[in-house]
């Protein structure tokens, strides 16, 4: 059996929020929500490419940090990961996605959430209560 490639998520917060994205394909998953990320690339360690997908889909620069959660198999080709994230430069911008929003802690469970970035929910909320006590 071959090796999983890595698909890359940000948590990315800001003042006690979280960035989320709004899909705009497959057409099966158009118009839910996601953490914003993409595919780790053969050669490319999963901090670069999450650093390389950020720029590319938000127009932003960040840091990206430790791990988020557990892995999510997709399938019997990926694996998802979440990687917390802190925005250096930019103004997040949706140039791949159809929306991008702020959420705070109290919209978690409310958001219409792809299926695979729901299981994060606990750790999301735990790190956003973690920014929250930060920033008192």
């Amino acid at each position: 059996m071959t090796e999983r490639r890595e698909v890359a998520a940000a948590a990315l917060t800001q003042n006690g929020r979280l960035l989320i994205a709004q899909r705009t394909y497959p057409p099966e998953l158009a118009g839910l929500w996601e953490l914003p990320g993409g595919k780790v690339d053969e050669g490319e360690t999963p901090e670069t490419a999450l650093s390389r997908e950020l720029e590319e889909e938000l127009g932003i620069l960040c840091s990206v940090g430790s791990r988020l959660g557990s892995e999510v198999l997709l399938d019997h080709r990926y694996v998802l990961r979440a990687y917390r994230v802190v925005l250096l430069d930019g103004c997040p911008a949706a140039h791949e996605h159809s929306a991008i929003r702020w959420i705070e802690l109290d919209e978690l469970d409310a958001i219409d959430w792809v299926a695979h970035d729901r299981e994060w929910l606990p750790d999301l909320a735990e790190l956003l209560r973690e920014e929250l006590t930060r920033s008192e």
